[in-house]
């Protein structure tokens, strides 16, 4: 039990060192997260879809 107290104090010591973002800065980033994640999705999409759609048109034209 105490190696357990003793970690949350050191822990609780070295988060005073942490460099915390400002929340115009968390708000910056998460915004940025999003927006790359929504761009990535639509990417991944359409070439999901162009290529389903060209190996439907193959698998008609084989069968």
């Amino acid at each position: 039990m105490e190696r357990f107290l003793n970690y949350l104090r050191e822990t609780k010591g070295e988060l005073q060192h942490v460099s915390w973002p400002s929340q115009a800065q968390t708000v910056t980033f998460t915004a940025l997260v999003i927006a790359i994640s929504l761009l990535t999705a639509f990417y991944l999409g359409f070439f999901d879809y162009l290529f389903t759609l060209l190996l439907q048109k193959l698998l008609e034209i084989i069968g």
